[in-house]
């Protein structure tokens, strides 16, 4: 079922016409940046079929995010890389993401609304809706255009690093990805930080002590 427009319904009704849906995409990998989008959508050109962006197969996700692209009144990301993750913690990082995304929109929101993360320092009022990306349109929306970019990130990334697997698993913990840490070690994409690559870094020694360093 596609995510509703009743949230942006209500502030329109009242006025409203810069409601900003915000979501992330990249909080559980193992690798790579975490993604956010502040999308602003308009009142008069509802787009049809816009919903949590991990119950879409790729190819609808791809064509929703143009659609988004072409008629919103305002779109941006925030892009927050892997050291930087390990050094605040990802839910920090999805925060600063999400503040980025906000800060970089061409237009300043009235009303924000978020998949749960609550964000300091808005100027404006914000709600924060569990399973917001399946309950609010310009949420679904936010969350189309953060998971498209990072896959894109991601694909772009396995061109370089070809020995991980980004095209496919794009950073999550799959097994093909699990083996490749285990032959190849972390490359500067990983977040040495999470469980999944800091044991194995353990166990094969990629991590050494400052005492221990040339």
């Amino acid at each position: 079922m596609a995510a509703p427009y009743r949230f942006e319904r209500a502030g329109w009704r009242q006025g409203l016409t810069r409601i900003a849906g915000v979501d992330e995409a990249g909080r559980g990998p193992l690798a790579g940046p975490v993604v956010a989008a502040a999308v602003v959508l308009r009142a008069d050109q509802v787009i049809r079929g816009l919903n949590d962006s991990k119950q879409l197969i790729a190819e609808e996700r791809t064509r929703l995010e143009e659609l988004i692209r072409q008629r919103a009144m305002g779109v941006a990301v925030g892009i927050i890389d892997a050291e930087t993750i390990d050094r605040i913690n990802i839910l920090e990082a999805t925060r600063l993401a999400m503040r980025q995304a906000l800060t970089a929109l061409a237009l300043d929101p009235e009303l924000v609304i978020t998949d749960w993360v609550a964000l300091e320092g808005l100027a404006c009022p914000q709600r924060n809706l569990v399973r917001g990306d399946q309950r609010s349109a310009t949420v679904a929306a936010a969350s189309i255009v953060a998971k498209v970019t990072r896959d894109r990130i991601m694909q772009e990334a396995d061109r370089e690093f070809p020995q991980y697997g980004f095209c496919r698993h794009k950073g999550y913990a799959t097994e093909e990805h699990r083996l490749a840490l285990y032959k190849h070690g972390p490359c500067p994409l990983h977040r040495r930080r999470f469980h999944g690559v800091f044991t194995q870094g353990e166990l094969f020694g990629w991590f050494q002590d400052e005492d221990d360093e040339a």
